[in-house]
């Protein structure tokens, strides 16, 4: 079943809906199905490297790590993990020989540690600073709770914003930046039945309400809605907690410890739900900040940015096609 197949399955409303998602990666695109994941690179001599590999099989689906709510997290981490996976493929074919030798030094061992790294300075940002400001700024958490949780909220998506816009300064994340474009223009062009190529898909927005922004965002929202119905300041006063720091320290690692439930939250409405009804005027408004945060996270890609996203959709369709076709074998 080709493109034109592809297009006649499209809803009555003329947009197909679909699980297919991607992530922009280091010169390529990873795209993701159900069955495989793809990798398309543009290597430095113009040529393009295609990789595939199985999802890992034989998860029980019905298992409490998918239920609802449990199953965003366990997403989210299956996401970290291929996304690692990804990342390392691509820049094993973007570097030229003489960068690649240069790379070389920095193995397996050296990626994890930056991960790490990368996720202890996510807590310092997001977690740590806004929550020092603000005891700088309202008092201690428990004088007045509902505007400690505003102003920490607030004071958490500005960090994230002026982050975003900071490292989209630099040239190899603008490039990426793009990458992220081609691929939300590649799904919206599967998603409206068009034949996958550059000319079609260059058309549509490169803003996309399954995207992973959207979600980060999602997810600083409900966090203050989160923070501020736990009724933390009482479990402070029955503690008979008064000094400043134990108090702060308290409230910054409880909040770590319900990320987990906000992203499963937040993973319901932005995937599960706002992801299925895109029309929706209520899906528009709830995720109007994440896709407005877009304007920052995607750039218009060029043609050879939009040939690599459409040949990694190419191999997901594909394998879907084949799994569909064995199902219909079997039945």
């Amino acid at each position: 079943m080709g493109d034109k197949d592809v297009s006649r399955a499209i809803s009555e409303d003329g947009e197909k809906k679909t699980h297919i998602g991607g992530q922009a990666l280091i010169e390529g695109v990873m795209m993701r199905g159900r069955y495989n994941w793809a990798v398309a690179v543009r290597e430095p001599n113009g040529n393009m490297y295609t990789e595939e590999a199985d999802l890992a099989s034989g998860k029980d689906k019905n298992s409490w790590l998918y239920w609802p709510v449990i199953r965003g997290c366990t997403s989210f981490v299956e996401s970290l993990a291929l996304g690692f996976k990804a990342l390392t493929v691509a820049a094993d074919h973007a570097f030229n020989d003489e960068e690649a030798d240069e790379e070389e030094e920095f193995g397996t061992g050296e990626m994890v540690l930056s991960m790490v790294l990368g996720i202890a300075l996510a807590l310092a940002l997001f977690i740590v600073v806004p929550a020092v400001v603000t005891n700088l700024l309202v008092g201690e958490y428990d004088q007045d709770t509902l505007t400690w949780n505003i102003v920490d909220g607030v004071l958490r998506v500005v960090v994230f914003i002026f982050y975003i816009w900071l490292i989209g300064r630099m040239s190899d994340i603008k490039r990426m930046f793009a990458y992220h474009g081609a691929e939300h223009k590649t799904i919206h062009c599967f998603e409206h039945g068009l034949p996958l190529t550059p000319e079609n898909a260059r058309q549509f927005p490169r803003l996309h309400v399954r995207c992973g922004t959207a979600f980060l965002i999602t997810v600083m929202l409900i966090a203050i809605v989160v923070y501020t119905v736990v009724p933390l300041d009482d479990l402070i006063r029955a503690w008979g907690i008064t000094d400043t720091v134990p108090k702060l320290i308290l409230v910054m690692l409880v909040r770590v410890l319900l990320l987990p439930l906000i992203a499963g939250f937040s993973y319901e409405v932005t995937v599960k739900w706002a992801g299925t009804h895109p029309d929706s005027p209520l899906v528009k408004v709830i995720l109007w900040p994440g896709l407005q945060m877009q304007r920052l996270t995607t750039h218009e890609p060029d043609d050879d940015m939009l040939e690599c996203a459409i040949a990694a959709m190419k191999l997901v369709i594909a394998r879907e096609e084949q799994e569909a076709k064995k199902a219909q074998a079997v039945g």
